[in-house]
């Protein structure tokens, strides 16, 4: 399902991808020493990488390294490396039979209640729920070299169970602005607390066959929020086949509120994401609370 971001630059059975000229525009703009050290973020992600480290790599000092990194990505150093790690964690979860434990030590870290309780509070599910199945049928995932997006279909089938979803009464019109020559594009937009979520959005939205356009979001609860729009766009341009786009938006608690988001093709400054729209309540686990009732009974 996630394809491990460590495949970059080595013998990776996925092959490179095709790289778009707006994206070499945007990296050719940030320092070299930043691509320099997301390069050996991703290579060595398992490893105790301490910022001291990186910052000598690339001959700068922690806080002038700390202070354009974030300027080019975002985000800081750590939680950039923090999105690596959980990133490819769940891609172990769904695409792997090892225990907990294993992975724990192959994304870096070094005790398993540790990892169990950040994964736990930061994803909204314990380690053991994400592999349930209903987390790889409605995942999100945003990286340079792997995309995804459900079908809406199967989004507007899961309705309400969708996670993190929160009641409001705000509106929110988003102009999307696609890359040019963009083919027309399946859409999703989600809101977060997180610039870089690990858990489901508060709200979201999406459109089938989706040009340059407005997207409305209802229900949304009031406040400050960073929107992603995900687009996976039709085969046969010259265009990207994935984009994305992200901006702070203010929603007021009633009434519309308005936004802009402008689309572009994934960068390696990115940090990666992966979330998923299923709830933690996931058939699955109703099936088992269920079948723990009678006894919980019988002892009570």
């Amino acid at each position: 399902m996630l394809r491990s971001i460590a495949a970059v630059g080595n013998d990776s059975e996925f092959g490179e991808p095709r790289r778009e000229p707006a994206l070499e525009r945007v990296e050719k703009s940030v320092r070299p020493a930043v691509l320099q050290a997301i390069s050996s973020i991703q290579e060595r992600y398992f490893e105790p990488i301490t910022l001291a480290e990186l910052a000598s790599e690339v001959f700068v000092s922690r806080f002038h390294f700390s202070r354009m990194f974030a300027e080019a990505t975002g985000v800081t150093p750590g939680r950039f490396l923090t999105a690596v790690r959980l990133f490819e964690a769940k891609r172990l979860l769904l695409t792997t039979s090892l225990n907990v434990s294993d992975i724990v030590c192959s994304v870096g870290y070094s005790s398993v209640g540790t990892f169990t309780s950040r994964f736990s509070r930061a994803v909204g599910m314990t380690p053991t729920q994400y592999r349930e199945p209903q987390v790889a049928e409605l995942l999100v995932a945003i990286s340079p070299t792997f995309q995804r997006l459900p079908p809406l279909r199967t989004l507007r089938a899961a309705g309400r169970s969708c996670a993190s979803l929160q009641t409001g009464s705000g509106v929110l019109s988003l102009q999307l602005d696609m890359p040019r020559g963009a083919a027309p594009a399946d859409t999703l937009v989600g809101l977060f607390a997180d610039p870089v979520p690990q858990c489901g959005p508060v709200a979201f939205g999406g459109m089938a066959n989706m040009n340059s356009g407005e997207l409305t979001i209802h229900g949304v609860p009031a406040g400050r929020w960073t929107a992603i729009a995900v687009a996976q766009h039709q085969a046969g341009t010259a265009g990207p086949r994935f984009s994305i786009g992200y901006s702070p938006v203010q929603v007021a608690p009633h009434g519309q509120s308005t936004g802009r988001v402008g689309l572009r093709a994934p960068a390696s400054t990115d940090a990666p994401i992966a979330i998923t729209l299923a709830s933690k309540q996931s058939p699955f686990t109703q099936r088992m609370l269920a079948a723990q009732r009678p006894h919980l009974r019988a002892v009570a």
